[in-house]
């Protein structure tokens, strides 16, 4: 796209790029982006040309750059090969944004990558610049990609008190669609509460929680991890106000909290070392994507189970007991549970048997 065309054009041609698959590129490409190897030298060389939106002083790298880069290789590279990407750290490395991406298959990661944008998200850096307005040639699947193993009940780890460790964000629709599945089990299977732990990904920087959509996510973040901890009994209540339409202070009157509790966790000491907990099993389990699922310390995959349904992730959490309790043969709703914000279950905001990941 012409630099000088209207903002409002820009973005509408940028969104309407994006959302096509009739793209071409060799399997060599495939094959590098596959192995992480992004050229080492692509630094020097967009040192010596002039691109568009690569210069200038004032770079933001944030997450809705991340999420262009993503889509953009999804859309291009790898949904043909059955392949997603979830998002990782965005960061500015000199005057461009580096992406983390992890590439997975069914919710199984296959490799880690990293990919180069520029700030105005023109271009995508992968050994060369590729103009994001472009199309790309697909090649054949590669059939040497394997699919990984389909689990069985049987094949997960048992325990006489099983725990399920659904870690999330807060502001990811498919963190939120996992969290409105884990509130129907509990409304409808009470007695599971204490088999279920909603765990959030981020760090501590400075002293300060961070997370990958932000501050506003960060402390929506600590606010549910703070309100998990001290307030447990009221948690749900929370949780289940929060999915319908993210409202924060509606939903604290709702589920009657103490706000007086919460704020002297989120601002002591006590917020950081139950957040610092989260975060370190983040690292131990080497999650990069919201949602996924620990359960016993073994990540499982809901979609061997029948998908982001309240019934399959039920099984999931069932298949982990040593002797599965009576509780475990209530029938849950079989429906994929509504993505991002929705007053119902499986509301208009979308639902997909194919899943996603922030």
């Amino acid at each position: 796209m012409a630099k000088g065309q209207g903002s409002e054009e820009h973005k509408e041609h940028h969104k309407e790029t994006h959302k096509r698959h009739k793209s071409k590129i060799s399997r060599k490409k495939i094959i590098l982006l596959l192995s992480g190897l992004i050229i080492g030298a692509i630094f020097g060389y967009i040192a010596s040309v002039t691109t568009p939106g690569i210069g200038g002083s004032s770079v933001k790298c944030d997450a809705s750059v991340g999420e262009e880069a993503q889509a953009y290789v999804v859309d291009n590279f790898l949904a043909i090969q059955g392949l997603d990407a979830e998002l990782g750290a965005v960061e500015k490395v000199g005057t461009i944004c580096k992406v983390d991406l992890s590439i997975t298959r069914n919710g199984t990661m296959l490799q880690e990558t990293e990919v180069y944008m520029t700030p105005d998200t023109d271009y995508l850096i992968l050994g060369q610049v590729l103009p994001t307005s472009e199309e790309v040639e697909q090649p054949e699947p590669i059939e040497q990609l394997e699919q990984p193993e389909t689990a069985s009940c049987e094949s997960l780890k048992k325990e006489d008190s099983p725990v399920l460790d659904a870690f999330v964000v807060s502001y990811c629709p498919f963190g939120v669609q996992m969290q409105r599945i884990l509130a129907e089990i509990v409304k409808e299977i009470p007695e599971l509460d204490e088999n279920i732990k909603t765990r959030y990904m981020g760090s501590i920087v400075n002293g300060e929680v961070t997370a990958m959509h932000g501050e506003k996510e960060a402390q929506e973040n600590l606010r549910q991890i703070c309100i998990r901890e001290e307030q447990s009994d009221k948690f749900w209540d929370y949780i289940n106000c929060f999915i319908k339409e993210g409202e924060v202070e509606s939903c604290l009157d709702e589920a009657e909290i103490d706000t007086d509790m919460l704020d002297t966790c989120m601002t002591g000491e006590k917020g950081l070392e139950y957040a610092q907990e989260d975060f370190d099993l983040t690292k131990q389990y080497s999650v990069t994507g919201s949602p996924t699922l620990i359960l016993n310390g073994e990540r499982v995959r809901e979609f061997d189970f029948g998908g982001r349904t309240a019934e399959a992730v039920k099984t999931v959490l069932c298949c982990g007991f040593t002797s599965k309790p009576e509780v475990c043969s209530t029938e849950l709703a079989t429906e994929q549970a509504a993505r991002s914000f929705s007053a119902t279950y499986s509301g208009s905001s979308g639902s997909s048997s194919s899943g996603g990941s922030c």
